[in-house]
């Protein structure tokens, strides 16, 4: 009886909590640059300054985030049908453009997931922000070795 009880309450524990339908407009953004401030701040990483670089991680499998109007970040595990979330076309079409998607939201360990079910609509890249740091930060290219 004890043994059952353990297995419920790990089942109950292990079991994902109930995804809430949601529509989210925001950036299509770089999570390893985003967050790990290898490439500058936050702003410096967004729109046509980073690009390039967006393309090149989505490419790579680095998770693609959609940072939200607020300021959330949603972890992208799936867009529509494209069944190679990570690098997958979708992505690769949509980095740093900023779109409206609908889908599930999931949280967990205080991360929020997004497995967007529709791509509603695509604005482009509207950050504009090579103006301020160039195609590629100054601070993001390393000093020559002497």
């Amino acid at each position: 009886m004890r043994k059952l009880v353990w297995i419920a309450a790990f089942a109950a524990l292990a079991s994902p909590a109930a995804a809430e339908r949601i529509t989210v407009t925001g950036e299509a953004i770089d999570t390893w640059c985003y967050f790990s401030g290898v490439m500058g701040g936050a702003d410096a990483v967004q729109g046509t300054a980073h690009h390039t670089c967006a393309l090149w991680c989505a490419a790579g499998g680095i998770p693609v985030g959609l940072l939200a109007e607020d300021g959330t970040v949603y972890m992208v595990l799936k867009i529509a049908a494209d069944d190679a979330a990570n690098g997958g076309d979708m992505l690769l079409r949509i980095a740093s453009h900023v779109i409206t998607a609908t889908g599930e939201h999931h949280v967990r360990d205080g991360i929020n997931y997004l497995i967007v079910n529709d791509v509603v609509a695509d604005a482009g890249i509207v950050n504009l922000t090579h103006e301020d740091y160039g195609v590629v930060p100054d601070f993001a290219i390393p000093e020559p070795k002497e």
